[in-house]
């Protein structure tokens, strides 16, 4: 989140946590690792409470029932995969929330594991946003124009961020968008690999070309528009395992696509990518409280 702050700002973003640790904890974490964004110390979880986060999964793990595998499961998901100790009551589940202007929220967003976080790219990616300081790709053809960048340069263990391709079809071009009968699709194919899991491909809303000669309306795009391939990067503690001693990871796709004008079809055409991001480590100490 602090790599993000400068951005945030110039997008007219603010950002504010708010966890269980006491002021004094949040202060010496502040100062360790430069922290410049607000912290929020909600002592005995009163806010967390109030809005119905709290991770009540922490009473189960240390309760009378602590040996139930149904608990201990739950607990590996929601809590913590090397255990639970009594000073963790009180976490919330984690989550991120946009507000407007007037303190309403207009987004939220929360994870199925406890250590899989979005990240503020990702975040803006939602908002439509696209960060200036990540490496794209340009890939200019005879009926689209590509850009491809990842929505971070950098990613930890657990991270949610995006693959993104901006696609311009040339003058008098569409190609077929999801729900297109007897016509191939537009899609992004990301190689397989062990330490990621991919999410659904969100396309945009189509437009609706009617095709004269076999009178029929079709969904396409035929104007500007974005893909958004969401990635995790697994935090299980296997996959940290595979990912120790690494400074980078890279992801190869495919983008595949069959365009058309008033006329004719031509070939289906394949345009391979690739996005290359740091990786961060997990940050898991605490500071030392202040005296």
């Amino acid at each position: 989140m602090q790599s993000g702050v400068a951005e945030l700002k110039a997008k007219g973003l603010g950002l504010a946590t708010i966890s269980y640790d006491p002021v004094e904890t949040l202060a010496a974490f502040s100062r360790q690792h430069g922290i410049t964004f607000t912290m929020l110390s909600d002592a005995g979880s009163a806010t967390i409470r109030r809005y119905g986060l709290l991770n009540t999964v922490v009473a189960e793990a240390l309760g009378p029932h602590k040996d139930d595998p149904d608990v201990k499961a739950d607990a590996e998901q929601y809590v913590s995969v090397v255990g639970v100790r009594p000073n963790m009551a009180g976490i919330a589940f984690p989550g991120t929330f946009l507000l407007d202007p007037g303190g309403r929220v207009t987004a939220r967003y929360f994870e199925d594991f406890y250590i899989d976080r979005n990240t503020v790219s990702s975040v803006l990616v939602r908002t439509g946003a696209r960060s200036a300081a990540v490496h794209a790709t340009k890939v200019s053809g005879a009926h689209l124009d590509v850009t491809a960048y990842p929505s971070t340069g950098a990613v930890a263990p657990g991270n949610r961020f995006s693959l993104i391709l901006d696609i311009t079809p040339g003058p008098g071009i569409h190609v077929y968008a999801p729900g297109a009968q007897g016509y191939r699709k537009v899609t992004l194919s990301v190689a397989a690999d062990a330490n990621i899991q991919l999410l659904p491909l969100k396309y945009p809303a189509p437009q609706i070309y009617f095709f004269k000669p076999l009178n029929e309306h079709v969904p396409v795009y035929a104007r500007p528009f974005r893909l958004v391939q969401d990635v995790v990067l697994v935090g299980t503690l296997p996959a940290q395992a595979a990912l120790k001693g690494r400074s980078a990871f890279t992801l190869t796709g495919t983008l595949t696509y069959q365009a058309c004008d008033d006329k004719e079809c031509f070939n289906p055409t394949e345009i391979p990518f690739n996005w290359t991001m740091a990786l961060r480590r997990l940050v898991r100490e605490r500071p030392p409280q202040a005296k």
